[in-house]
């Protein structure tokens, strides 16, 4: 049971971050953006205020790559950094109103690719999906428990 249920998760982590599903996801949404930018963009818009050693954790990249990358991405007029309001010392990634009009774009466009994808499922059955989606997500996001 649970080595199926790895493998399933494997697959999907392996599905999700193929280079060429990033590259037609943008194509779509009509953006010309660096590949390795887009996850950080798309997650500063999602969780932002967020300081880049936080970010780095979340995209498992090391935060001085991240910190050249958001720099890029505030250079281009999608994000821009801000000190933190709790602390200074800590410099935040905020989402633009061009990185919002950005991910607005490719949230449609994974729409127009989930919707393809999901097109022969009964919606009872994607509900599902999704409830049991989330429950897994916050399942994985709380403590982990040690067995005694």
């Amino acid at each position: 049971m649970l080595p199926e249920l790895h493998r399933a998760l494997m697959d999907i982590a392996s599905l999700m971050n193929r280079p060429e599903r990033d590259a037609q996801l943008l194509e779509i949404a009509g953006l010309t953006l660096e590949r390795a930018l887009f996850p950080l963009l798309v997650t500063v818009e999602r969780r932002g205020p967020i300081g880049v050693v936080e970010l780095a954790d979340g995209v498992g990249r090391d935060y001085t790559t991240v910190s050249r990358q958001i720099a890029r991405l505030e250079e281009i007029g999608l994000v821009e950094r801000r000190a933190s309001p709790s602390d200074k010392r800590v410099r935040e990634a905020v989402i633009t109103t061009k990185g919002k009009a950005a991910t607005d774009a490719v949230d449609a466009a994974r729409e127009k690719m989930v919707l393809s994808l999901f097109k022969d499922w009964k919606r009872d059955d994607f509900d599902e999906l999704i409830r049991l989606m989330k429950l897994l997500a916050d399942s994985m996001s709380a403590e982990p428990t040690r067995s005694e």
